[in-house]
């Protein structure tokens, strides 16, 4: 039986594992740490877990969703937040909607702060999903979500539009 209630207290965020780990100068901006909720709770139209970031770093690249909608909700710290071509302070309280869409709803959590910076990430779970990465060009296309152990389920790639393919090639 699904434990259906979980206190924030009993999340862990484990540090990310070296195969997710950003390389070379990457590291340099990005690190940040994951506890998984839905999954623990039997979560099954809704993803969400507790994000961790030091200071200076961001968990992830500046990205879009095609498909999928997500909330933020700022537990501890300070930071801003990056939508589109704006940037918006963030404070313990915020509440931050990123609808799915183009590069206009591309969005990046950033702690400017000197502690922690801790959210709840809230996502809708549709696939197949496109994400869009503006900063750096490339787009993802994704079939199935991560499986209960964090393996990425299905097909899953990532890639730059300039290396596409002919529709016929290699036929």
């Amino acid at each position: 039986m699904v434990q259906r209630i979980i206190n924030i207290a009993d999340i862990e965020l484990p540090p990310r594992p070296a195969a997710y780990a950003a390389p070379g100068g990457a590291a340099r901006r990005f690190d940040g740490r994951n506890g998984s909720v839905g999954t623990r709770i039997g979560a099954q139209k809704l993803g969400y877990n507790i994000t961790a970031v030091p200071p200076g770093r961001r968990a992830f690249p500046f990205h879009n969703h095609r498909v999928n909608e997500e909330m933020f909700f700022i537990l501890e710290g300070e930071g801003e937040v990056r939508i589109g071509c704006e940037r918006h302070a963030l404070r313990k309280g915020d509440f931050v909607a990123c609808p799915a869409g183009g590069p206009d709803t591309a969005h990046q959590i950033i702690n400017t702060g000197t502690t922690e910076l801790k959210y709840l990430a809230v996502s809708t779970m549709q696939y197949p999903e496109i994400c869009d990465y503006p900063d750096s060009g490339k787009f993802l296309v994704a079939e199935l979500p991560r499986n209960a152990d964090g393996t990425i389920g299905g097909f899953r790639h990532i890639g730059r539009s300039a290396s596409a393919v002919d529709y016929w090639d290699g036929e």
